[in-house]
């Protein structure tokens, strides 16, 4: 189960930091060049989106990376990444991913009492 959640977490921080840098992108293209109406606005938080653009990639690798060591603290910072993704980019097409694998290591870790089979 550390293992899963090892590679989970890893996978999510990679898919959720291809989110973030587009997320990111978009709020500062939309600020430097302005809206089109109907096409490309600025969402109604710029300042989180760019703040979890960081922190819940950041979160998910960090969990994902202790998940061997430290299951239970790498399965919390997994949840926390899983929550952040959500709280900043909401649910779509390109976040369920790294949301569900997050959430998923991050369950797998928390419930991992014994460490893994070699």
């Amino acid at each position: 189960m550390r293992n899963a959640a090892l590679v989970l977490g890893i996978i999510a921080g990679i898919w959720g930091m291809i989110v973030g840098f587009f997320g990111y992108g978009y709020t500062e293209v939309i600020a430097r060049m302005g809206e089109l109406p109907d096409l490309a606005e600025q969402v109604d938080h710029p300042g989180r989106v760019r703040a979890f653009a960081l922190i819940a990639p950041v979160l998910a690798l960090a969990g994902g990376a202790m998940a061997r060591s430290v299951a239970q603290v790498g399965g919390v910072l997994l949840l926390l990444s899983a929550a952040g993704m959500y709280f900043a980019f909401g649910y779509g097409v390109f976040t369920m991913f790294p949301i569900a694998l997050a959430g998923l290591g991050g369950l797998l870790a928390l419930f991992a009492l014994k460490p893994d089979p070699h």
